[in-house]
């Protein structure tokens, strides 16, 4: 049997993955002592491994995290709060499963954006759907989306990701615009899908930042009372990571 002939075929079947691998056979003579069963299992793992790096890949994409991160690069050695047996619930994911949520506050440096990030990545791999917002430009998002007729269509896709990462909430009052936005996106999400906040401000101020007493009350129970919350601590670590500049003694500070 020609071989070239049948990986030519096996990619016009989309099946690119195991042309692959029967080409690598062919250069490999000891995978012939193999038996039929076992090279065809080769070929078809090698299949599904890059169809799933191909998912991944696309998930990510979608995904637009702000940072690379993975959980395996977190730094747990510098003290800010990072308890390794919380972090390794967090990893696992099953709260992503349940649909509850995660608060992650702290101040500016700390390393919020990048553990949301890292936590975001985690879930990518494990097949789940992530969508990454920096909340004051999600806002702008929206107020656009409204006035183009794009704007249902945008909270129906944030609805369906598993896991929304909302980065840098609370710098600033809501607008009546945005209080309505937020409560839309929660109580779509509510006991469906989980929510990751990340904020510099400890989650007992974010009932002032929303501004409107009543609103206040229904965003906050939508997001706070199933949620796990992480409060890092410390020196900044922008500080850590900043290299020491020599000031030039002939011109002073």
């Amino acid at each position: 049997m020609l071989t070239h002939p049948t990986s030519e075929k096996l990619a016009a079947l989309g099946l690119a993955g195991m042309a692959k691998a029967l080409d690598e056979q062919r250069r490999t003579p000891a995978v012939e002592a193999l038996s039929f069963e076992e090279r065809l299992g080769l070929l078809v793992d090698r299949e599904a491994d890059e169809r799933d790096a191909r998912r991944l890949v696309t998930r990510l994409k979608f995904a637009s995290l702000r940072q690379s991160a993975c959980v395996e690069d977190l730094d747990l050695r510098t003290p800010r709060g990072l308890d390794r047996a919380v972090l390794a619930h967090l990893v696992d994911g099953a709260w992503i499963g349940r649909a509850e949520n995660l608060l992650i506050t702290g101040a500016t440096g700390l390393g919020k954006s990048w553990v949301a990030c890292a936590l975001g990545h985690k879930a990518c791999r494990d097949g789940r759907a992530v969508l990454y917002h920096r909340v004051p430009r999600l806002f702008e998002q929206l107020a656009i989306a409204r006035g183009d007729g794009r704007y249902a269509r945008l909270l129906k896709t944030i609805a369906r990701v598993d896991l929304l990462v909302l980065d840098d909430w609370g710098l600033a009052t809501l607008t009546a615009g945005e209080r309505r936005d937020l409560l839309e996106i929660l109580d779509d999400r509510h006991g469906r899908k989980s929510t990751i906040v990340t904020s510099q401000l400890p989650v007992d101020a974010w009932h002032a930042v929303i501004g409107d007493p009543t609103l206040a009350d229904a965003i906050l129970d939508r997001l706070v009372h199933n949620a796990h919350r992480l409060e890092l601590r410390g020196d900044s670590m922008r500080k850590r990571a900043a290299p020491a500049v020599a000031l030039d003694p002939e011109t002073g500070p």
